[in-house]
């Protein structure tokens, strides 16, 4: 997305380690360049094959669009930039008459950044969380852990005040999506289930739980993945890997199980390239090789490679055309197999035999599917 950008002219944090220190270097906090607009505009010089009296070419109109989107992209960045860079100053105030030793430091930091972002956030600027994901990109390329984790505190406090702003059902997702253990995510959807309160956590804190239908999480949570998932690229693992936990935990919680009537709202045609998959995987003796196949895919090898050329290659013979390894259906290549709408094949199937409308498969065999993929997620999720 940046690479349109001149990286000189982006912003950098400055080093977090002296952060604390009674010289107070972190202040110093700048950009590169000034902030002013430095880009250049594009000549274009239309070939004569291309030349048109009395208006303008296709691809003139198609060189100026890109500059423009790139123009945008730029203005947004820094202008979130500057806001990153002035929260920073101002937790920097908020910490400099403070006495803290190393244990007391981290949470003090948590608390500066919610304090400042609690009066920002309704005027953030909309490229604001581009430019702090950026810049924690920066960091990490830097392996300035110290910078890295500071910008992460500053990004939890913007997502958590986002998060209040939310329906009950979506603050629930966020607040799974931040619970690695299982126990504590089925714990946390029964408390919501029964209608929310407050709390104490296991630091002893105070945790108020919203009340929120177990109906409504498991298909937000299928909304969002069906958005990620449909794309040629998964553009966070980890985040696509809670989302099915929440989705599958949810579905499981409420009474009917699979057979649910609730949960009989996904894709009605099963998608050829986990079809795929899943025949390959029941023609195979449960076990260790099916486990690191399923593994393979879920973490985006193999039959799960994201497809980074988009869906302009059609000879690529990478996916199966159809299920089966005969022609496709919709004449359209495949996505790659997706772990969202993999589950959901296998909890269709498993479905299908339940009712006693499929014979030849074991329900045995696919439970053993279903609940090793699970497993695999969790370690995916919150490794």
């Amino acid at each position: 997305m940046f690479s349109m950008i001149p990286t000189a002219t982006l912003p950098r944090v400055p080093s977090i380690t002296p952060l604390f220190s009674p010289t107070r270097p972190f202040l110093r906090c700048h950009w590169h360049r000034p902030m002013a607009m430095t880009t250049r505009k594009h000549s274009f010089i239309p070939m004569s094959s291309s030349y048109q009296v009395g208006g303008t070419s296709k691809s003139v109109q198609q060189e100026q669009s890109g500059d423009d989107d790139n123009t945008s992209h730029y203005e947004a960045l820094l202008k979130g930039g500057e806001q990153v860079t002035s929260v920073l100053q101002e937790m920097i105030t908020l910490l400099e008459d403070m006495d803290m030793d190393e244990a007391s430091e981290q949470v003090a930091v948590e608390l500066a950044a919610q304090g400042v972002i609690g009066k920002r956030v309704d005027q953030m600027e909309s490229g604001f969380m581009m430019a702090l994901d950026y810049m924690i990109q920066l960091a990490e390329k830097d392996q300035d852990d110290k910078r890295k984790s500071l910008l992460e505190v500053i990004k939890e406090a913007v997502l958590s005040h986002l998060t209040k702003k939310c329906p009950p059902h979506v603050q629930v997702i966020g607040l799974l999506c931040r619970t690695p253990q299982k126990e504590s995510r089925q714990e946390l959807l029964r408390r919501v289930a029964a209608g929310g309160g407050v709390f104490k956590s296991e630091n002893g804190t105070k945790v108020h739980l919203p009340g929120a239908n177990l109906n409504e999480i498991a298909n937000q949570a299928d909304d969002l993945l069906e958005t990620m998932e449909t794309r040629p690229v998964v553009p966070d693992r980890k985040l696509l890997a809670r989302l099915v936990l929440i989705r599958e935990e949810a579905r499981n919680m409420m009474g009917g199980g699979i057979l649910d009537e609730r949960n009989d709202r996904g894709f009605n045609t099963l998608p050829e390239s986990e079809v795929n998959f899943l025949t390959k995987l029941v023609a195979m003796k449960p076990g260790k090789t099916v486990q690191e196949m399923i593994t393979n895919v879920m973490q985006g090898k193999d039959e799960g490679a994201d497809d980074s050329e988009g869906e302009g290659d059609s000879s690529s013979e990478k996916f199966s055309g159809g299920i089966a390894g005969r022609s496709s259906v919709t004449g359209r290549k495949p996505l790659p197999v997706r772990p969202g709408m993999f589950l959901e094949t296998v909890s269709k199937v498993l479905g299908g035999i339940y009712a006693g409308n499929i014979s030849g498969i074991t329900a045995q065999h696919l439970e053993w599917v279903h609940q090793k993929t699970l497993q695999i997620l969790q370690e995916i999720a919150f490794s």
